[in-house]
């Protein structure tokens, strides 16, 4: 009877030490859901990705300020649900959808998608494909030296305006970007560093306004920002 209840005991030892954690409250649950997430979701999400679903409008003014001259640059308007897009710059205004792309489209595209990577560089994460991410590092950010996590977006070789790049993500435990560095044709030495500063929030987006370098009066900033 001895070894039959050490036997049960054992028995039941084994199978609760099998069980997987079930939630026992909604925060349990939140958490688990938490955990499933990859990081480039996390990060999407701790930017406002959530509310992207939302957005029918977003207008966006993309500048370059260095060594104290500052252009106009170039002026935006996108509505996503429709992938309509205007710009409006110092030489001329265009109109064009992405699902029906033209001569004079084929040659703004490419400078809409560059703009808007630099804007929304954390849902891109998200929407590109093409792309492999790698697991997350500690590493110390090329502006700072402060130590953050780090992922690396690396493009495939084929399609795309500029095939091959590689992009190194640097960001804090609350998943904010707070620099990166880009690397042409994944080479091993940066192209360019930059911070992500001066966030705003718009209607739930958390979005960087500003991109400077180590060096220098170099600014990479975006103004007239709004989304609908």
């Amino acid at each position: 009877m001895r070894t039959l209840i050490t036997l049960l005991l054992i028995s039941i030892l084994v199978s609760c030490k099998s069980e997987p954690k079930q939630p026992t409250s909604e925060t349990d649950t939140k958490e688990l859901q938490l955990e499933e997430l990859t990081t480039a979701q996390k990060i999407a999400n701790a930017h406002g990705y959530e509310q992207w679903k939302n957005v029918n409008r977003i207008t966006f003014t993309f500048k370059v300020d260095r060594g104290g001259n500052s252009g106009n640059g170039r002026a935006w308007t996108w509505f996503p649900k429709k992938d309509s897009i205007q710009l409006n710059s110092d030489t001329n205004t265009v109109s064009y959808n992405r699902t029906e792309m033209d001569s004079t489209a084929l040659n703004v595209d490419p400078a809409f998608i560059n703009d808007k990577f630099w804007l929304l560089i954390p849902f891109q994460l998200i929407w590109d494909e093409g792309t492999t991410i790698s697991e997350s590092v500690k590493s110390n950010g090329p502006i700072s030296n402060t130590e953050f996590n780090k992922i690396t977006l690396t493009y495939s070789n084929e399609g795309g305006y500029t095939p091959g790049d590689a992009y190194d993500i640097y960001f804090d435990d609350k998943y904010i970007i707070r620099e990166w560095t880009f690397r042409k044709g994944n080479a091993a030495e940066p192209t360019m560093s930059t911070t992500f500063e001066n966030y705003q929030d718009y209607n739930g987006l958390l979005l960087a306004r500003d991109h400077k370098m180590a060096q220098g009066d170099f600014n990479l900033n975006f103004q007239n920002v709004s989304v609908e």
